[in-house]
């Protein structure tokens, strides 16, 4: 940050031009810690104005749906000081998920908790679009198949396997207000405790299976345990971690990434991995044949 944005933010916010540190890490935003109490975002390229625009908009409401999310003190869209918009948000004195110990399953249900709350909100804030998450993923897999990713073998039980999840999950099941980037990076925790949702760039009116294709599937079911039930969640979340697993298993190499989805197969090893590790009901049955 040039030294005469830093004195002219310090003066605005009345906080020392010392006090102003950037925090590493954002892929959207550049960011900075402004004093004790105060966090400040600037989008890094045009593209991302909208997604600040979006969280203008999504933050007071789902802080209104009671969701923990940090209340926005700011937001400058004047380019006077920074030629972008910019927002000023509550600072959490809190830490994300990345490089922590993984937080007990009460933490996790207070998460399904707190996604109950918003899956609420019963219409789309400004801004928010209409998402289905990708579609149909039969076409992905004949593709897969095609280009010699899959044998033909695993590409039909594919097949069978989204036809039985989405034999799981109701019809009419309606959309809903989605974080959009539930994830380790966008949990900010003290211990096991709780403290804020963050980031919410990436917010959609989309199925709610979908807002669980983010976390590892043992995060995921101990967050369903807190959601206070709905049918079908569990094959909607699975659903999704294997659609979205396949179409980034062509992608190149990540490396370096803070978010795990990045490698082309996370999401499907970390499908292997929770189903080899014995998981309760009803997942061990989404995905098997009925005998005869």
């Amino acid at each position: 940050m040039k030294t005469s944005l830093r004195d002219a933010l310090a003066s605005r916010y009345a906080v020392p031009p010392a006090a102003i540190r950037e925090v590493p890490g954002g892929v959207a935003n550049r960011a900075y810690a402004v004093g004790d109490n105060l966090f400040l975002r600037i989008p890094r390229s045009k593209p991302f104005e909208q997604d600040l625009l979006k969280e203008a908009a999504v933050i007071p409401v789902a802080r209104a749906a009671g969701v923990r999310t940090p209340a926005v003190v700011d937001f400058d869209t004047t380019r006077t000081l920074v030629d972008t918009p910019y927002m000023v948000l509550e600072r959490v004195h809190g830490t994300d998920l990345v490089d922590t110990a993984t937080p007990s399953p009460a933490f996790w249900q207070e998460v399904g908790s707190q996604l109950a709350l918003l899956h609420r909100v019963d219409q789309p804030p400004a801004g928010v679009e209409p998402d289905d998450g990708g579609g149909d993923p039969h076409p992905t897999v004949d593709k897969l198949a095609t280009e010699g990713y899959l044998d033909s073998g695993t590409a039909n039980w594919l097949h069978d396997c989204f036809d039985r999840l989405a034999a799981h999950v109701p019809q009419d099941q309606p959309h809903v207000l989605l974080h959009g980037d539930l994830a380790q990076q966008n949990l900010m925790a003290h211990g096991n405790q709780l403290l804020a949702l963050i980031d919410w760039g990436d917010a959609a009116w989309g199925p709610p299976g979908m807002e669980f294709a983010k976390l590892p599937l043992e995060q995921v079911a101990a967050t369903l345990r807190g959601y206070n039930g709905q049918e079908g969640l569990e094959a909607a979340a699975l659903w999704f971690h294997l659609s979205w697993g396949l179409s980034n298993l062509t992608k190149g190499p990540q490396p370096g990434q803070r978010y795990w989805t990045a490698p082309p197969a996370s999401r499907l090893l970390g499908v292997l991995r929770f189903y080899a590790s014995s998981p309760p009901p009803p997942w061990a049955g989404l995905i098997k044949k009925a005998r005869n």
